[in-house]
């Protein structure tokens, strides 16, 4: 199945199975992405939307300079561009971390969808919404925190959506991303990133070795980050 992971501890309860079905018919096509791929452009007009089923996708912008700045990082199960939906283009990047594997549905199907199964429609809107509450995290992460702080609600995040579709325990996960991503996500230099992942290994909070992730302290963690994961709506 397509959309396995999609809600995972949300609202995928309330997703009736025929509801699954048709959105599973729905998709046009299964394939992979390279690794560092562009797949949508901004301001390009979009006509399908792309469901995450392995790997990792960003969402970007760029300034003057060419400098990146990370808006959102997606993990399998996300609907990563579902709000290109009504939009009809996106008013930022979108490309691969890794190699992923990915679903796109076409904006003429949902419609159909929407049309024809309104319970499926609140759910792909809730979808939305959660991408919504994320941005605001991270305006406040990016706008209120200092650099640890940072990076430490970034990492208690991503292990959160990580834990959620089964790729992480709690205290480990992998993360194929570089200092260089991770400094674009927390907006601070790579040079920066490595001296506050020191600090949060001397803390004894969090332990980065390569691409796996060993979290050490997640209480600590997540109080140095001011992290609540309500905002994720994750149930239970």
């Amino acid at each position: 199945m397509i959309f396995n992971d999609f809600l995972s501890h949300r609202r995928k309860d309330q997703m009736q199975p025929e509801d699954r079905a048709a959105l599973e018919a729905s998709v046009s096509d299964v394939r992979t992405l390279p690794a560092r791929t562009t797949l949508i452009r901004q301001g390009e007009p979009v006509h399908v939307s792309t469901y995450l089923m392995e790997g990792l996708l960003c969402r970007y912008m760029d300034d003057r300079e060419g400098q990146r700045q990370l808006v959102a990082v997606h993990v399998p199960g996300d609907f990563v561009d579902l709000h290109g939906y009504p939009l009809k283009y996106l008013d930022h990047d979108m490309a691969s971390i890794t190699a992923c594997k990915i679903a796109t549905v076409p904006h003429a199907n949902i419609d159909i969808l929407v049309r024809e199964r309104p319970q499926l429609a609140k759910l792909l809107w809730f979808s939305t919404l959660i991408d919504a509450a994320m941005h605001r995290e991270w305006i406040f992460r990016l706008g209120r925190l200092d650099a640890a702080a940072r990076v430490a609600h970034f990492f208690c995040e991503i292990e959160a959506k990580l834990r959620v579709v089964g790729l992480s325990d709690g205290m480990h996960f992998d993360l194929p991303m570089t200092q260089h991503d991770l400094g674009e996500a927390c907006g601070i230099t790579p040079v920066h990133m490595n001296r506050m992942l020191r600090v949060l290994k001397n803390r004894g909070l969090l332990h980065v070795q390569g691409r796996q992730v060993h979290v050490l302290n997640r209480a600590g963690l997540a109080q140095l980050g001011e992290f609540d994961p309500a905002y994720l709506y994750i149930e239970g």
